[in-house]
């Protein structure tokens, strides 16, 4: 009963902050777990939800590749470009930080600071206009942190 208040409170805040997709997650979790399928569903989309949104929102970002809007002299003219050499080092920094943070959240199991991201993340939804899709970029910063910190 716990986490569904929990959840309730997330979707609440998700609402309210806009964070629609925060708020889809949080309701298909709670439709599972009011039907009883938790045990059965849980564990699906914990092995493999991250995988298989990552080939959603891949797949959605290739489309104006897939339908020609971006030919390949628009790629040739953004990678001569310091926008595109900018983008190309940040993208590999931040899939640096993506890795890191699933390993961090997975592996190592330090999953306890998962809501704290959320509500970070919901946060920058209301009051900056952000979107959440960062948990795992949040993560990997927090996981590159604590490995300088226990250098130190």
């Amino acid at each position: 009963m716990d986490s569904n208040i929990t959840l309730t409170i997330i979707l609440a805040i998700a609402v309210f902050g806009k964070a629609n997709s925060v708020a889809v997650a949080v309701c298909i979790l709670l439709i599972v777990k009011l039907l009883n399928l938790d045990q059965f569903v849980y564990p699906l989309i914990e092995k493999n939800g991250v995988n298989w949104g990552l080939i959603v929102l891949t797949a959605a970002i290739l489309i104006p590749i897939a339908s020609g809007r971006i030919t390949i002299t628009n790629i040739k003219d953004v990678f001569i470009s310091w926008i595109g050499i900018t983008a190309l080092i940040l993208s590999f920094f931040t899939t640096y930080l993506s890795g890191l943070g699933l390993n961090y959240l997975t592996v190592q199991g330090n999953n306890d600071v998962i809501p704290a991201m959320i509500f970070g993340s919901v946060l920058a939804a209301v009051f900056l206009g952000g979107v959440p899709v960062g948990p795992l970029i949040t993560s990997g910063m927090l996981a590159l942190f604590v490995k300088l910190i226990k250098k130190v």
